[in-house]
């Protein structure tokens, strides 16, 4: 390399440096400004794993209060299921599966009490569940 690249390359690595060094001082530019905009903090996460995790302790205890009502254990006894086995499977769905077996089960219990459903279709929704619950934990 003769003395004039190498005077090119270094004053080529200067300029770049004083450039760099000039735009860190532009609001917004530097990496380190851009990256901090995207940082969640300690205290938000923390407070959505909680939320979340508060939502998925319901979602259970909602499943789990409607599979033991007397109709759900005659439900599960006609059709030959273990209600323990139902009930031990309910923390192990995924929280998109609990959430969405949860509201069906609100709306059943809704639809009951105004009157919309019958015993029977209460018995069909209650083995439904309790069959998706099952097969789930099964895979």
């Amino acid at each position: 390399m003769s003395d004039s690249s190498k005077m090119s390359t270094f004053f080529r690595g200067v300029a770049l440096a004083a450039l760099l060094s000039l735009f860190s001082f532009v609001p917004g530019f530097s990496p380190a400004a851009q990256a901090q905009d995207h940082l969640v903090s300690p205290q938000a996460l923390q407070q959505q794993t909680q939320a979340v995790t508060a939502t998925r302790q319901e979602n259970i205890r909602t499943l789990t209060n409607f599979l033991s009502t007397p109709t759900a254990a005659q439900a599960m006894k006609t059709a030959k299921v273990d209600p323990t086995q139902v009930r031990n499977a309910i923390p192990t769905l995924s929280s998109h599966d609990l959430a969405s077996l949860a509201q069906r089960a609100t709306n059943a219990q809704q639809q009951f009490a105004a009157g919309r459903l019958t015993t029977g279709m209460l018995l069909v929704i209650i083995v439904a569940i309790v069959v998706v619950i099952v097969v789930i934990a099964v895979h």
